[in-house]
């Protein structure tokens, strides 16, 4: 079977980079609800694009309500959910190969917003599917594709959808990383606020912005200051150690300043592969001269317990790891503050150790002590043990394409499967690329979406044969 799949996948490769640039022309970013678009107008658009070229390639689906699109390969019973996602994060700033919604393909790299996560898979995936219809190959189950619109900002398309449908017996999501993602860290990404009567003492700060999602280590954050001049904050700049990655712009503005902090974005999971602007701004904002105001305090408070550069939890108190799953990872993320309170948001991706107690107790508590009011609930990790038999199959596939040790990993990021009973990430991304997720110039190889689609088809197979 791999001679006649290598056959039929023989040429394709512009085929394939052709349909992801469709996709990746699309910006899916969520938007206003309307009816038909519960996410907005660009995930309906990119939903409604790929149901057009299943269509062109002979596999007509479903567009539910749209939430979820459908594909199914066959009327024989579920074997295998292929579960991804056509939304996308904003297109942010730095890119320099092309704009974010402008697909470019440089030899075998293609660039654009989605084209790794997660349209460039989903395509390759569609492929494998249309491989193994046309080859004929004799199924006695179904695979069905279900292409989600609410990936990066809740996950409420397949919520919506598994509330009425049953789980498959396999489920893979090409959202990740190869070899075989069986490890999933929880989450703990809480809301905490402060409220404070408006204040008149000076110097104080009046505005604070800076980060605009959760998962996303914010790139910008801006802040007004009163009561002070440039020459003030830019004498404190060099003492507080920041890397060379982040910049502060400092202008005038009535009666103070405006700072502006540039730093760069990286996925909430990966914090360590960004520089926070909001973190390096609250540490400049705690080394001013500030009246002492709560929000002064809070401000103070914030720079101890998330210290620019802590990636692991260690300012809240909550670091820990484990051998099989890594260490508890942390980002600042969301930060708004005005005359009259704030609202954060903290995004931590914990370990197989972690507890309620050791995370959501022991942070609360800190929080609490500063001044703060905490809501918001812990999700549990997601573990499939590595012996069960449908990472067996995974494994041997991957093995025969690739020549490479299939291994299990853990990751901090959730992909669709993290609530699926047995579900794992499965690809597409091939170790050692590095396809910058959510940042500037995402690309994907076409050679290795076209492994990709090898392995899936072969995958298909092996498990509805």
């Amino acid at each position: 079977m791999r001679a006649t799949l290598e056959t039929w996948f023989q040429g394709r490769e512009d085929e394939l980079a052709d349909a992801v640039s469709r996709l990746a022309a699309i910006d899916s970013t969520i938007g206003e609800p309307a009816p038909g678009a519960p996410f907005g107008p660009g995930p309906a658009a990119a939903l409604d694009e790929f149901l057009a070229l299943a269509a062109e390639w002979g596999l007509p689906g479903e567009n539910l309500e749209g939430y979820v699109g459908s594909i199914d390969l066959n009327g024989n019973p579920d074997a295998l959910h292929v579960l991804g996602h056509l939304d996308v994060v904003p297109a942010g700033e730095g890119w320099t190969v092309t704009e974010a919604f402008a697909p470019k393909r440089a030899g075998d790299l293609l660039y654009g917003r989605g084209v790794s996560d997660d349209k460039g898979p989903m395509a390759a995936a569609l492929l494998a599917m249309r491989a193994v219809k046309e080859l004929g190959v004799p199924l006695t189950k179904n695979i069905k594709l279900l292409l989600g619109t609410d990936e990066e900002t809740g996950m409420r398309d397949v919520a919506w959808y598994y509330n009425s449908h049953p789980f498959a017996p396999h489920t893979l999501s090409p959202d990740a990383d190869f070899p075989i993602i069986n490890i999933e860290k929880g989450h703990y990404q809480p809301t905490f606020t402060a409220r404070w009567d408006k204040e008149t003492s000076l110097p104080r700060v009046i505005a604070l912005t800076g980060g605009p999602r959760v998962n996303m280590v914010p790139p910008k954050a801006s802040a007004t200051v009163l009561g002070l001049e440039a020459k003030d904050v830019e004498a404190v700049l060099p003492g507080l150690g920041l890397e060379e990655a982040i910049s502060f712009a400092v202008s005038p503005t009535e009666g103070g300043v405006t700072i502006l902090c540039n730093g760069a974005n990286a996925h909430g999971s990966t914090p360590e592969e960004g520089h926070n602007a909001q973190t390096a701004l609250v540490a400049l904002l705690a080394a001013l001269p500030l009246a002492e105001t709560p929000s002064a305090r809070a401000i103070r408070a914030l720079a101890r317990l998330f210290p620019h550069g802590d990636h692991l939890g260690q300012g809240l108190g909550i670091a820990q790891a484990d051998d099989r799953s890594g260490a508890l990872s942390l980002a600042f993320t969301i930060l708004d503050l005005d005359e009259e309170g704030c609202t954060a948001r903290f995004d931590s991706r914990t370990p197989l150790c972690a507890t309620e107690e050791t995370v959501k107790a022991a942070a609360d508590r800190v929080l609490e002590a500063a001044g703060f009011a905490v809501s918001g609930e812990m999700d549990p990790p997601h573990h499939v043990p590595a012996e069960d038999p449908f990472i067996a199959t995974l494994a041997r596939v991957y093995e025969d394409w690739t020549g490479e040790k299939a291994e299990c990993l853990a990751i901090g990021g959730g992909t669709y499967v993290h609530d699926i009973p047995g579900g794992v990430a499965f690809g597409a991304n091939m170790p050692g690329f590095q396809c910058n997720l959510h940042g500037p110039d995402e690309k994907v190889s076409v050679e290795d979406l076209m492994t990709t689609a090898k392995i899936y088809a072969s995958v298909m197979i092996d498990l509805c044969k």
